[in-house]
């Protein structure tokens, strides 16, 4: 576009004419003077007044709003994790405790989610990231919740069983308590061996009876054990009772059973004879629970009643097809069907 100055001499406007450079270093120098401004302002806003760009502002109202999000979770983790350590103590130290289960081994509890580098995405917000703290704990009480789940399943079975539990726990003395005919001649704990003297430990209590005095299962079981030992037991049986409990009887004259047999209290399993290391008539009894051996004092009293006893073994017998068949008959049957 031409531009018109005026002529002082002649008083009309006469086209001039300007350098066609100019033009461009206007539009430079405008674009730099508006830069220029546009620069103080972002200074003045940010560094002068310290205030956020918008988008800024927005952005960190959001990035505030997850962290209180993250928290309450935190919390709520940290909730359930004291819940899930509660029941797992209650587990290991009661449930599991009553019905012989042993704990849940500290390798399983800690074990590892599968993956090579599950987190690898959530290690690059760095260690001490909320979010990454929080997918892992999350993870890890999944992974509790899992393995308590399939440990509480393992005590619900056994609950369902808890009946056979009282039946089997052998908690009745082996022989008739009728104390003019059996006493303890030896008790559980450090004793003098009657045979090559110095000190052994006892690893269950002796009962003095008569040569043949009949012996009887003081729990529900499983004979896993009826035989032979040379090793000073003589004639032995052992009943697995399950619960993690075993009994042994020692020094039979007699056994009336075989391995496989399943046992009912009160069922006569024997007799009471001297064989193997032994010094007179009387039978050896172990109590075993998680196979080590255990006062057996514990677990029966000789004061129980002669008549409450003669009742239960009354009751064995009337239940049992034993007395209705030849004893190798019922031996033979019982061993090929498990006992059942």
């Amino acid at each position: 576009m031409p531009k018109y100055v005026l002529n002082p001499e002649t008083l009309l406007y006469e086209e001039k004419e300007e350098p066609g450079y100019l033009t461009p270093v206007r539009i430079v120098a405008a674009t730099l003077v508006a830069a220029g401004f546009v620069l103080l302002y972002f200074w003045l806003y940010t560094s002068v007044f310290h205030w956020e760009l918008p988008r800024t502002a927005m952005l960190r109202r959001r990035a505030a709003e997850w962290e209180a999000r993250m928290e309450v979770l935190g919390s709520r983790l940290e909730l359930y994790d004291r819940v899930l350590t509660g029941i797992e103590q209650r587990d290991d130290e009661v449930y599991r405790s009553i019905y012989a289960l042993g704990e849940i081994p500290e390798e399983v509890k800690n074990s590892g989610l599968g993956g090579i580098n599950r987190y690898a995405e959530l290690d690059l917000l760095g260690p001490h990231s909320s979010l990454g703290l929080s997918v892992r704990r999350l993870d890890n009480l999944m992974k509790r919740v899992y393995i308590q789940d399939k440990a509480l399943d393992e005590v619900g079975m056994l609950a369902q069983e808890a009946g056979d539990m009282l039946t089997s726990v052998p908690n009745v003395p082996p022989l008739v308590p009728d104390p003019k005919k059996v006493h303890l001649s030896s008790g559980f704990g450090y004793r003098t061996d009657p045979v090559y003297g110095g000190v052994e430990n006892h690893g269950g209590q002796d009962l003095a009876a008569p040569l043949g005095t009949p012996v009887y299962a003081t729990g529900d079981g499983t004979v896993i054990q009826a035989e032979f030992k040379p090793n000073g037991y003589g004639n032995q049986i052992v009943i697995d009772h399950g619960f993690g409990y075993k009994t042994r009887y020692a020094h039979l004259s007699v056994i009336k059973v075989v391995t496989g047999m399943r046992i009912k209290r009160g069922e006569q399993i024997g007799n009471v004879g001297s064989t193997g290391k032994s010094t007179g008539p009387h039978l050896h009894y172990e109590v075993l629970y998680r196979d080590v051996r255990v006062n057996p004092k514990n677990y029966f009293d000789l004061s129980m009643s002669v008549e409450d006893y003669r009742a239960m073994i009354d009751q064995r017998a009337e239940d049992s097809p034993v007395g209705k068949r030849t004893s190798t008959t019922e031996l033979l049957r019982r061993s090929k069907r498990g006992g059942k």
